[in-house]
């Protein structure tokens, strides 16, 4: 048994196949553990007793499906409309004029744009039942796209069957989880859900505050000067509208160019309210701005409201449009934009290219309104002069939210008997940032001189008479 001396045993361990058994035994061991430990967890629980079981029960109580609403909340007692979305409108039975809807340029009033959805009735029907990909794309699709390209000096167009679906399905086609976006903490709704759908992470700058965000992009350069492998595979964004839904004011867009370049970021710029509104032919931020469009890496719109129909779409070179035709899922997955109003928006676009004064008109009521609104004590307008979103408050602040809710709709009621529809600005309880409560006053180029004079007068008769010193 010569073979079980120390030396052999030594000289056997030291060899690469005793350091293999030895390996091998020490992952036995782990395994056993493993198994040990796994049956000691899984070990029952004590069996609780009958009278046990009926105090737990007794304790439970079962949360709501719906929170409990207050009858008089303003869901369930909506207004009711019985004519068409023009700059009059028959609310409740009462002919008044209509302050409360997107129609920037009055193009819902339109005769040619009528002509257009009935002629593109006839030839295509009232729908195309499918996504673009599927059988949907139909030739009046391409024209569109085609048009709005040329119109806004871009490679390509992308159209999208639901105004708000552009810019959701924009944001996550491209930003991923890991990836960076900084934004404007006062953007819409949309944007938002195109933010969580995103799952990147998020950094909400103060509202148009160029330094706050130049902190963010600072902070992020010193992360990423820290962690050099991990910034190699970081996309960051910056997210900003041209001209902002929940507050009327324009974007320092020329400011943020900078920063953009700086830091090397990717910019969205989302024209919901700008496009049809802001430069001389109704192009948007970069015309308004003189910014060559070049510069921004993607551009998302709406035709629901300067254009006065439906869909919406997105603009850039055509590298990253192309991108949006398998990656964006409300392209993807949604019934394309119904051809009849494909029609109405190459009837507005005509409009919107022939007649420049459309655009000049809608400026000088936008800047009349503002200045006659802005002498009004008990009232403060809020927005840029040329926006025709205004927000109007008390100037003095009220005691409370609810408060000043309540007292903005005994305004909106006491203009409807006077034959004006006023709209409050709602917002969602899982919305960024909650803005003072306001009315959303929505100015149009069909309103005459006497019209802005008449409505600034009942305006400030009401806040008068419900303010609360």
């Amino acid at each position: 048994m010569e073979w079980l001396n120390w030396n052999s045993i030594t000289s056997y361990l030291r060899s690469s196949l005793g350091y293999h058994i030895l390996l091998e035994a020490f992952l036995l061991l782990i395994v056993v553990y493993l198994m040990f430990l796994r049956k000691k967890k899984s070990r029952r629980p004590a069996k609780l007793s009958e009278k046990e079981k009926q105090l737990l029960i007794d304790e439970w109580k079962p949360e709501p499906l719906a929170p409990d609403i207050p009858s008089d909340h303003y869901a369930l007692n909506p207004k009711i409309v019985t004519s068409k979305y023009g700059k009059h409108i028959i609310v409740d039975g009462k002919k008044c004029l209509n302050l409360a809807t997107h129609n920037y340029l009055g193009l819902s009033d339109e005769k040619s744009l009528e002509d257009a959805a009935l002629n593109g009735l006839r030839k295509y029907g009232v729908g195309s039942c499918g996504p673009r990909g599927f059988y949907g794309t139909v030739d009046i699709h391409l024209e569109l796209e085609s048009r709005l390209a040329k119109f806004l000096n871009v490679e390509e167009v992308i159209l999208y069957s639901y105004g708000l679906s552009a810019v959701a399905s924009a944001i996550p086609a491209y930003a991923k989880k890991g990836d960076v976006i900084f934004c404007d903490e006062g953007v819409h709704f949309a944007i938002q859900k195109g933010l969580t759908a995103s799952r990147s992470t998020i950094k909400y700058f103060k509202h148009n505050d160029v330094d706050d965000l130049h902190r963010l992009l600072i902070e992020q350069e010193k992360f990423d000067n820290k962690n050099p492998k991990l910034a190699r595979v970081i996309r960051r964004f910056l997210v900003v509208e041209a001209l902002y839904m929940n507050y009327g004011d324009i974007c320092p867009l020329r400011e943020m160019m900078e920063l953009k370049k700086k830091y090397k970021v990717r910019i969205f710029v989302d024209e919901t309210v700008s496009f049809g509104v802001l430069g001389e032919h109704g192009k948007g931020i970069t015309e308004h701005l003189n910014i060559p469009i070049e510069d921004i890496d993607h551009i998302s719109s709406t035709l629901e409201h300067a254009i006065s129909g439906y869909g919406g779409f997105c603009a850039g070179t055509t590298f990253i449009i192309d991108h949006q035709r398998l990656s964006g899922l409300g392209y993807c997955f949604s019934a394309s934009l119904p051809p009849l109003q494909v029609a109405v928006a190459i009837a507005a676009l005509d409009m919107l290219e022939n007649k420049p004064d459309l655009t000049e008109k809608l400026r000088s009521n936008c800047i009349n309104m503002h200045q006659k609104l802005s002498r009004l004590l008990s009232c403060r307008v809020h927005g840029d002069p040329i926006s025709p979103v205004k927000h109007l408050r008390f100037s003095k602040e009220l005691s409370s939210y609810d408060v000043e809710t309540e007292q903005l709709e005994k305004i909106c009621d006491h203009a409807h008997q006077k034959g004006f529809a006023l709209a409050i600005s709602r917002y969602l309880d899982e919305e960024v940032l909650k803005n003072r409560p306001s009315i959303r006053l929505l100015i149009n180029a069909s309103l005459e001189e006497t019209e802005l004079t008449e409505i600034c007068d009942v305006i400030g008769e009401a806040f008068d008479k419900f303010i609360i010193l």
